[in-house]
């Protein structure tokens, strides 16, 4: 499968820093795939993404998106990707379609004219489609400035596939929409990347999002850090548990202790690492005479490994 982005030897220090800001790093992205890109702020995450996206010139290295590389073929860089940002870049005193019209006329995707009757038959159809499959097609003659923060977004996702971009760069897309909407917006991203293969390429701070994709780089201090599948980076940085609420807590430490068994206390709970007793749940149960109040099997999320990463780096 070719690579929809590829990155090498990266490295952008900005003017009197004393260290770079992206530091020699290298990742690709395959054509279709779901990619996300993490990291704290300041980790130099923001600044890849807008080399990447060819709002930053690079220091040295090499990258190249959706087959242009960004130094010399800029221009083509960007008819082949389409950007969501954090904070939306719509213009509220316009309709929703005029906001799209506008648009494709800086692709130079159409000519411009004054009238959506009067754009050609592609451009509406298009429109069609697309605000039908995002939902938003009842809305399109409405001024964006009555939108909730939800319908814009879903607005510049139709914006931004337009002109049928390879990749879709989706920096902070659900900042600010209650979890209904973020919801829904997922939906309709998902939806997208099946029916028109889509790269996505997302940076967030909910690392639920973040759950569903392919692949995961975290960027940290400049530096990649970690670079694997999400159930990958869990299984080497987190471990399942079994959260054990006693009736009476020493006694049941005590008898842990005269098994040998692994364990941690948190308050009124004892914490005890399933793989520590072969990790025979069932068994174990069995063994123990204790009383017991609760038993929770908690299976850690992307946003454990995420922290205990981070953590781990601090240290």
């Amino acid at each position: 499968m070719n690579a929809a982005i590829e990155v090498r030897n990266l490295i952008k220090r900005y003017a009197k820093s004393p260290v770079n800001a992206v530091d020699n790093i290298s990742f690709s992205v395959k054509e279709g795939e779901f990619f996300a890109f993490l990291g704290p702020n300041g980790a130099g995450k923001t600044t890849a993404i807008s080399v990447l996206t060819t709002t930053l010139a690079k220091t040295s290295g090499e990258v190249q998106v959706a087959g242009y590389d960004i130094a010399t073929q800029a221009a083509q860089v960007r008819q082949n990707i389409g950007i969501i940002f954090q904070n939306p870049s719509l213009d509220k005193n316009l309709t929703a379609e005029e906001n799209i019209r506008f648009h494709a006329v800086l692709y130079g995707l159409y000519p411009f004219s004054p009238f959506f009757s009067w754009m050609p038959n592609e451009y509406k159809q298009k429109v069609k489609e697309l605000s039908e499959l995002i939902g938003i097609s009842d809305a399109l003659d409405k001024p964006v400035k009555t939108f909730s923060g939800g319908m814009k977004r879903k607005l510049e996702i139709v914006r931004s596939l337009l002109h049928n971009p390879k990749v879709l760069f989706l920096d902070e897309p659900t900042t600010g929409l209650d979890p209904a909407s973020r919801k829904s917006l997922w939906e309709y991203i998902l939806q997208v990347r099946k029916t028109q293969g889509t790269t996505i390429f997302l940076t967030t701070h909910y690392l639920d999002e973040a759950e569903g994709a392919d692949r995961v780089v975290v960027i940290n201090k400049g530096k990649i850090i970690a670079d694997g599948t999400p159930q990958a980076l869990k299984r080497e940085l987190t471990k399942n548990f079994m959260r054990v609420t006693p009736k009476t807590l020493s006694k049941f430490v005590k008898e842990l202790q005269s098994l040998g068994i692994e364990y941690s206390v948190e308050g009124i709970h004892v914490n005890i690492p399933i793989k520590n007793a072969g990790v025979d749940v069932q068994k174990l149960l069995k063994t123990i005479e204790s009383e017991l109040v609760d038993i929770d099997i908690h299976s850690p999320s992307l946003n454990d490994a995420y922290i205990q990463l981070i953590t781990t780096e601090h240290e």
